[in-house]
């Protein structure tokens, strides 16, 4: 699995993980297309934005591997999004490519994509003391 070097592990302030640490022995955990409800609590809303703003500043538009990010905060930007960047993709590998859908996530998330815009997502420099 390929650890994503300088991504950030979570939304800085909160539990909502980006990355997860080691794969899974039980097997990979399958991606799926989860339905966003426009009642969705404020806080899941900053981290698909968070987490949204951190696949843009790393990979921008070129195709990136799975490898260790977290499939549950994936799952809920892939099939708009973020889509399969081949045709013989397979939803439980870690080593599947993706891709960002730049007109779709502009839509969605567009102060990302906003000049200027910093969301802090690659702030995961806090002081643990």
């Amino acid at each position: 699995m390929l650890k994503h070097r300088g991504f950030p592990g979570r939304l800085p302030g909160t539990d909502f993980q980006f990355v997860i640490r080691r794969a899974n022995p039980k097997g990979v955990t399958r991606l799926v297309v989860r339905e966003r409800f426009r009642d969705r609590a404020p806080a899941d809303r900053r981290a698909d934005l968070g987490f949204m703003a951190a696949l843009w500043a790393h990979f921008g538009e070129e195709p990136f591997e799975r490898g260790n990010l977290d499939a549950g905060r994936l799952s809920w930007l892939f099939g708009r999004e973020v889509v399969p960047a081949e045709e013989s993709f397979d939803p439980e590998s870690y080593e599947a490519l993706l891709r960002i859908d730049v007109k779709r996530a502009r839509a969605a998330f567009p102060e990302v994509f906003a000049d200027g815009a910093d969301l802090g997502a690659g702030d995961d420099d806090e002081d643990w003391a």
